[in-house]
């Protein structure tokens, strides 16, 4: 029996005992989760925006640097010259420097864009929060205030109270601000909806946590990541509007320069045909700023994204 036995074993494969610090070909290695910043850099377009976007800031940001020329400046002797060493891009109808106004106009244009998507941001994200946790009367009553200002056309509506009001960079803020929120407002309702019904939630609750520390302590911060994505697409819509109430005249009004009331001489066929240094710069700068951060959106959409494992 011992020699039965003992060749039966001899007959086994021999399996090798594991070495600490290996991984063998079969075994399944660890899938390490990389950072948001890993993932925003996988998406190509995404960083491309991100670098337009920078070179658009930077020369905003550097305009009384850079420029060369007073972008107020009249220059009659020097109407409409085409570029040249002087003037880069030419200059416009009373003589005033193009690249130096392209360069200010970015600061007002961003900046309208900013500051007009921080306060309906702020207002969406305050009122779409209650909505979402208390319900009953008060999300009837916030919900159906977001559908009355939904029910009209959002640039028919804010050019008739622009032209109420009077046109100004101000009041282009604080009409986009009031006006933009529902889309926020929705976004941040329906993630509460889902967010007060998980355990950690009924677990607070349990405990005796405020509504306040459980509204603004743990469920916004998991509600953040929807809406920085829809807050940075906002943006890029904000520098759309300025710049149509702008060429409108409802927006920016001059000596201020903005993207948009720089493309006002585009409503002459001359101008358009014979003078393209007038409106390529400021055109070219809006749709370049406003795909950028459409990319930016696209790649912080992917990597907030807490299901998407790439």
């Amino acid at each position: 029996m011992a020699e039965t036995s003992r060749s039966a074993s001899a007959d086994k494969p021999q399996v090798a005992a594991p070495v600490p610090g290996k991984v063998g070909l079969g075994a399944a290695r660890p899938r390490r989760r990389t950072s948001v910043w890993g993932r925003f850099r996988r998406h190509r377009v995404a960083l491309v925006g991100l670098v337009i976007l920078a070179i658009l800031t930077i020369g905003a940001v550097g305009a009384p640097i850079i420029a060369r020329q007073d972008p107020d400046r009249v220059n009659i002797s020097a109407i409409r010259k085409p570029p040249s060493a002087s003037h880069v891009l030419g200059t416009d109808a009373i003589g005033r420097d193009v690249f130096s106004r392209l360069l200010y106009a970015g600061r007002v244009s961003l900046r309208v864009g900013v500051i007009a998507v921080s306060i309906y941001t702020v207002i969406g994200v305050v009122l779409g929060s209650l909505a979402g946790y208390y319900g009953r009367w008060v999300d009837s009553l916030i919900m159906r205030g977001a559908d009355i200002v939904l029910a009209f056309p959002t640039l028919i509506l804010i050019i008739t109270i622009v032209s109420l009001i009077g046109p100004s960079i101000n009041n282009v803020m604080l009409v986009i601000g009031l006006l933009g929120w529902p889309p926020i407002a929705r976004l941040v309702r329906g993630l509460f909806l889902t967010l007060r019904e998980r355990e950690f939630i009924l677990a607070g609750r349990t405990i005796g946590a405020s509504n306040s520390r459980l509204i603004f302590r743990h469920m916004l911060p998991n509600a953040l990541a929807p809406v920085i994505v829809a807050a940075t697409f906002g943006m890029a819509n904000a520098i759309l509007l300025e710049a149509g109430l702008s060429f409108l005249g409802l927006g920016v009004q001059p000596p201020t320069s903005s993207w948009g009331n720089m493309l006002t001489d585009a409503q002459s066929l001359t101008i358009l045909e014979s003078l393209p240094w007038l409106w390529i710069p400021p055109g070219v700068a809006i749709a370049l700023a406003v795909l950028a951060i459409n990319f930016i959106g696209d790649g912080l959409r992917d990597a907030l994204d807490p299901y998407l494992l790439r």
